[in-house]
């Protein structure tokens, strides 16, 4: 059986010295417990209980402004955001952006105390993920952690990376040769018809490629529901598709005389990038949803796909046109 992948957790980045505080100390009292100890790192101050469990915890820099007299127990966060050794990193560096928080403290089961994700941590993990979202962007496994390398790579490892998605990309290419064969009495009639064919397909794709590389990285960060998601790309896509359309209809009309193919021509591209665009944020959500990474529902995947749907829908609004 192929093991799991390996999950990056919390615990990886977790310092054990986090700086504590109980509620009834000064604001005055804590600075100076903290200079005479020389803490390593006093960037959030976490105020716990006797038996060091959370309570709270607040800034440094806040603990600076509040007067010296001031107790950390009235002052402190107490739904500050926190997360366990076992959370995956990048719920860790989500939470903290959607927060606005610098630092994180890291709690047992119980709600004791254990730790601090600190800033640089959390910075890691960010770059972490965007590169390794880029590599799967473009079709790359990520079968080591040599794959964040992948450009440094011997040929064969990098060919390794890169074939699995290639080859469900070269079985959905025979699918589309399939979907044109089949409209072989339009190509017939009309060899103009061939010629917008590359021309929709890259438009589509790169519509979707946009969608994809913005869903990649969104959908782990945003709180937004999908509906409301998918309906925004979707009128996104819309737009686009109609400015591309009717900037396309009037050099078509005035090379082929024929008004009824540049509107076709024109419809087509609309539609085939209204549907790249909702494709483009869809495939990568339903990964989500199979609790597969999102990044794996793009790049060669998702492209053969669009590629299909682009000729099925040109060729199915030149035949709604009569062409």
């Amino acid at each position: 059986m192929k093991p799991a992948p390996r999950r990056e957790s919390v615990g990886e980045h977790m310092r054990p010295a986090a700086a504590r505080a109980r509620a009834d100390e000064t604001a005055a009292g804590v600075l100076a417990r903290f200079a005479a100890e020389k803490a390593a790192s006093v960037e959030l101050i976490c105020v716990v209980d006797e038996a060091g469990r959370l309570q709270g915890a607040l800034p440094l820099a806040r603990v600076f402004a509040l007067a010296p007299a001031a107790r950390l127990g009235t002052a402190m966060e107490r739904e500050y955001p926190r997360v366990a050794p076992e959370d995956d990193q990048e719920h860790a560096a989500s939470l903290a952006l959607h927060h606005g928080v610098d630092s994180l403290p890291v709690v047992n089961g119980s709600g004791k105390l254990v730790g601090m994700m600190p800033a640089q941590a959390l910075l890691q993990v960010l770059r972490t993920e965007h590169v390794e979202d880029l590599h799967r962007l473009a079709g790359i496994q990520r079968e080591t952690a040599r794959a964040r390398h992948a450009i440094e790579d011997p040929p064969t490892r990098r060919a390794r990376h890169r074939l699995p998605w290639l080859l469900a990309g070269l079985a959905g290419s025979a699918l589309a040769t399939a979907a044109m064969a089949s409209f072989e009495a339009t190509l017939r009639a009309k060899i103009a018809v061939a010629f917008f064919i590359p021309a929709i397909v890259y438009l589509a794709d790169a519509i979707g490629t946009q969608s994809e590389a913005i869903a990649v990285r969104g959908l782990s960060l945003t709180r937004v529901r999908v509906g409301r998601l998918l309906s925004g790309e979707l009128r996104t896509g819309m737009l686009i598709g109609a400015t591309l359309g009717a900037i396309a209809f009037l050099p078509v009309f005035w090379v082929f005389g024929d008004a009824r193919f540049a509107g076709a021509v024109a419809s087509s591209i609309f539609a085939a990038g209204s549907i790249a665009a909702a494709l483009g944020l869809l495939l990568p959500w339903l990964m989500a949803r199979l609790r597969l990474d999102p990044a794996y529902g793009s790049g060669p995947l998702a492209t053969v796909i669009q590629d299909i749907l682009s000729i099925v829908v040109y060729f199915g609004v030149l035949r709604a046109f009569g062409v």
